[in-house]
């Protein structure tokens, strides 16, 4: 039987030192592929780049480089056969981040959107993410241990999406803990300034970070000292809503 394929990408981008410790632990289990973007491009979430011409790179073996998005460098890697990819994958790994994604922060964060692209096509697939004071040879090898049994269950439990948010705190050794999506709110600052020719500017986001009290939560693990290991959906219909909704529909005016 042949070795697993997996497709590694990221958004810190191709030389980040993260994503080089990833492929090594992956390489361990499975026959790695990188198709990541040429820069950083954190916070870029799901978006394509569909308004300008993109280019691909062959950096060396089995490694390319996108000028592009994560979600654009896995939409490439699945649908140019033989470009990147000479079969189709059997996992995707996006990561390791440098830095969290925890919360609402996988709304934003294009290594959460370069996993969800390939779930989306139905691949099995995990975002990895560290803090960075985590030990990344350490977190890279659990995390790759983690990637290879998410496979596993995908094969043994059929055809059903899995789309896997995995976030490693501090440290060289961690428990493993299945959690959700946490409360994590960050300053919501707007900094405006001026520029030497006195133009003005401005910077948005701020770096101040809480965690509410949401038990069972990826924020909880994460401030315990925990592995989370969250699963995500791709179904964005809130169901809690959907009575609500139908009767508001039915009573509103018919218009022609």
């Amino acid at each position: 039987m042949p070795r697993p394929l997996i497709l590694l990408s990221n958004d810190d981008g191709i030389a980040a030192p993260n994503l080089a410790a990833m492929r090594a632990a992956l390489l361990e289990h499975a026959d790695v592929v990188v198709c990541a973007p040429e820069l950083n491009q954190s916070a870029t979430s799901h978006s394509l780049t569909l308004g300008r011409i993109l280019r691909l790179r062959h950096v060396e073996a089995g490694v390319f480089a996108v000028d592009g998005t994560p979600a654009d460098c896995v939409y490439i890697a699945l649908h140019a056969p033989g470009r990147v990819l000479d079969r189709a994958p059997d996992l995707c790994v996006s990561g390791m981040n440098h830095g969290l994604n925890l919360g609402v922060d996988a709304f934003y964060s294009g290594t959460v959107a370069a996993a969800r692209e390939a779930a989306m096509r139905g691949i099995p697939s995990v975002a990895v993410s560290a803090d960075s004071r985590a030990d990344p040879a350490a977190a890279a090898h659990i995390c790759a241990e983690l990637a290879m049994s998410a496979l596993a269950m995908a094969v043994a439990t059929g055809g059903r999406p899995l789309l896997l948010n995995v976030n490693v705190p501090p440290g060289d050794a961690w428990p493993v803990r299945a959690t959700r999506s946490g409360n994590r709110t960050y300053d919501n600052i707007v900094e405006f300034r001026a520029d030497p020719r006195g133009k003005e500017y401005l910077w948005i986001g701020g770096s101040d970070v809480k965690h509410g009290d949401a038990p069972g939560s990826d924020t909880e693990a994460y401030d315990r000292g925990e592995i989370s290991v969250t699963p995500l959906t791709l179904d964005l219909t809130e169901p809690s809503r959907a009575d609500d909704v139908a009767a508001w529909v039915g009573a509103l005016p018919v218009r022609g």
